[in-house]
């Protein structure tokens, strides 16, 4: 009877050791990529307008800031024509 307590105990400690050393990826640092796409996930997450997206990861990424102009003909028309280079619309 005492072996199979004596082997319990040891079966027992052992498992609470094991639980005991583990170590968590959360408490060694990010890497600076890692950091940068972390930043990136919670960019797209934020709900910001188009112009204030693009800026915000341009200053993320370190590019410089891109214009983004919209033409002045104002929303698409179906029927209106378009002449695609070298093909019919």
């Amino acid at each position: 009877m005492k072996p199979m307590i004596a082997t319990m105990l040891i079966l027992a400690v052992s498992v609470l050791a094991g639980c005991a050393s583990h170590v968590s990826p959360e408490l060694r640092p990010y890497t600076a990529e890692e950091s940068q796409e972390l930043a990136l996930e919670a960019l797209n997450r934020r709900g910001l307008s188009f112009d204030e997206y693009h800026a915000k990861k341009a200053e993320l990424l370190g590019q410089p800031q891109k214009s983004f102009n919209f033409d002045n003909q104002g929303e698409m028309n179906a029927g209106r024509s378009v002449q695609l280079h070298g093909r019919p619309s």
